[in-house]
């Protein structure tokens, strides 16, 4: 039996589903010899922890309630009354994930899962790495960061690899998983093509449930101004549909994706579209305004490029495009008949030309939305390492 013991950091959305999905498939781990052991659960604040991390773990219907006070709005704090627990804030917490690898590393070792939106994270993974940890990340802040740390970062692996298991890229007592297109599995499938001698010279994918949404839903004749507010109001965006719009979410999976095929770049490089000029941004005008006034003063000329588009036979569609030197986001024609073009609603699609898939690319798509989809995704990962607790040496 494979024992994981996992410490959560974030505890918004995605991490309120990872903790419901470790519970509910608690039948299928068991028949799969697997055991996922929740030892801590931080959020921005602060942190709750088992008090023997070696050998205990929260019951489920504590983990449910550190959900339901997540999804209340409480604190964590609230906890300290109850005994079953130790609870940490502010520095504090830095410290106590320290001292948690720390005490796990000449045993099984710490998977460290980071489903926050925190670019601070990376110091922690790092030093946990350090300690023959394992890090799962659905945060794509920690890759996308300055060469310098994102180095570090990923570099780690390779220098604490002891014995395979099987897996590309993934060491016998540290992995760097992450996530990018909620849970299609686009990492794992760039790995073993790279892994084959499979070179890729292009990638160009829509990485946005949100924008694909959005302009799907344009090409059929909405005006942009009246989809993104429907949007907004459906939960697909960003408080802030800006957020959104600036595409500043896709340069990071652009990042992502353009330093696993070896390219040199910082975020700043990446050539960014914005779907709203400047002079609309959250510095300048309030989003009340922006959705009132803002907004419809953008139908006009998106119209025109749609139109423009469909007079080349092509449709309009916000994606990355990685190729040689190149990395860009923004709106780009493809051809109706692709996987891009026939692209409707949420969805993430990621078309991989290599030598093997020169003239017809390799296609992944699936759902690019959603708490539910990044927290299986993350899951998935979690599980994928599960080698390495079993061949540790303290379980050989």
């Amino acid at each position: 039996m494979a024992s994981i013991p996992l410490l959560l950091m974030g505890c918004g959305g995605v991490g309120r589903q990872l903790l419901h999905h470790v519970i509910s498939c608690r039948p299928l781990h068991s028949q799969q010899g697997v055991r996922l052991r929740v030892v801590g659960v931080c959020d921005s604040k602060s942190m709750v922890a088992i008090p023997d991390v070696l050998t205990s773990e929260f019951r489920d219907d504590f983990l449910l309630q550190l959900c339901e006070i997540k999804s209340n709005g409480s604190s964590f704090l609230d906890l300290t009354k109850t005994g079953e627990c130790q609870v940490y804030s502010g520095e504090e917490i830095g410290r106590k994930v320290i001292d948690v690898a720390t005490a796990l590393s000449s045993s099984s070792g710490l998977a460290l899962i980071d489903c926050s939106a925190s670019s601070e994270t990376i110091g922690l993974l790092s030093q946990v790495i350090n300690l023959d940890g394992c890090v799962v990340l659905a945060n794509k802040k920690p890759l996308t960061s300055p060469l310098e740390y994102y180095d570090k970062l990923v570099s780690q692996p390779r220098r604490l690899r002891h014995e395979s298991t099987g897996y590309p890229f993934l060491n016998a007592h540290v992995a760097l998983l992450y996530k990018v297109g909620a849970g299609l599995p686009v990492i794992a499938t760039i790995n073993r093509m790279l892994s084959s001698g499979d070179p890729i010279n292009r990638i160009i994918g829509s990485l946005s449930g949100t924008l694909g949404y959005v302009m799907s839903e344009v090409e059929g004749g909405r005006p942009f101004s009246e989809v993104v507010t429907s949007a907004k109001k459906l939960g697909f965006t960003e408080p802030d549909p800006r957020d959104d719009l600036g595409g500043m979410d896709v340069a990071r999976k652009a990042l992502i994706l353009a330093r696993l095929l070896g390219h040199r770049i910082e975020l700043d490089s990446i050539k960014v579209e914005s779907l709203y000029p400047e002079k609309m941004g959250p510095a300048n005008i309030p989003l009340d305004e922006f959705l009132a006034n803002g907004l419809p003063l953008l139908d006009e000329a998106i119209q025109k490029r749609i139109e423009s588009a469909a007079s080349n036979g092509n449709v309009l569609r916000y994606v990355c495009l990685i190729e040689e030197s190149r990395c860009e986001v923004g709106l780009q024609e493809v051809s109706k008949d692709s996987a891009l073009g026939r692209l409707q609603g949420s969805d993430n699609v990621v078309e991989i030309y290599s030598r093997c898939y020169s003239k017809q690319p390799l296609v992944i798509q699936g759902a690019g939305a959603g708490n539910d989809t990044t927290a299986v995704g993350v899951l998935a990962d979690i599980l994928d390492i599960q080698d390495m607790f079993r061949h540790s040496p303290s379980a050989a």
